[in-house]
């Protein structure tokens, strides 16, 4: 059994894998957009126009891999509830990646020394994805 977090852009997608890719390098897997899929989307589930959107893709961060969409394509995604634990060897590099995944987002917490970590810190970014960023001590 396995577990796997799936995120869905509502039509931001594309725009996210590369933010990633260069935030925390990211590296894509599978992609498949759907125009390419096999069988059309249900009536009325994708607005016109939005063929090149991403169905399906996988990407993988460190030793995880992430899943994603596009989903309906219907505006702001909406991620509430969970976050995504980045979890670094080091120092330096989680400075680097806090910075870089919070550009154009919000911290909610600045990286810095806790009692349980060199370095944590959580961030909104600026797709909505909650991050928190820790240091193994």
């Amino acid at each position: 059994m396995e577990t796997q977090t799936y995120l869905f852009f509502n039509g931001r997608c594309e725009e996210a894998v590369d933010f990633y890719t260069k935030a925390v390098g990211a590296k894509v897997g599978m992609m498949m957009r759907f125009k390419d899929s096999p069988e059309p989307p249900p009536p009325d589930m994708l607005p016109p126009g939005n063929e090149n959107k991403i169905m399906h893709m996988d990407m993988t961060i460190g030793d995880t891999t992430v899943l994603a969409s596009d989903g309906h394509c219907q505006g702001q995604p909406s991620f509430d509830g969970f976050a995504l634990s980045l979890i670094i060897n080091d120092v330096a590099e989680a400075d680097r990646a806090f910075a870089a995944l919070s550009e154009g987002g919000e911290v909610t917490q600045a990286l810095t020394k806790t009692f349980f970590s060199p370095r944590f810190g959580m961030l909104r970014d600026k797709f909505g994805v909650m991050w928190m960023v820790l240091v193994r001590a």
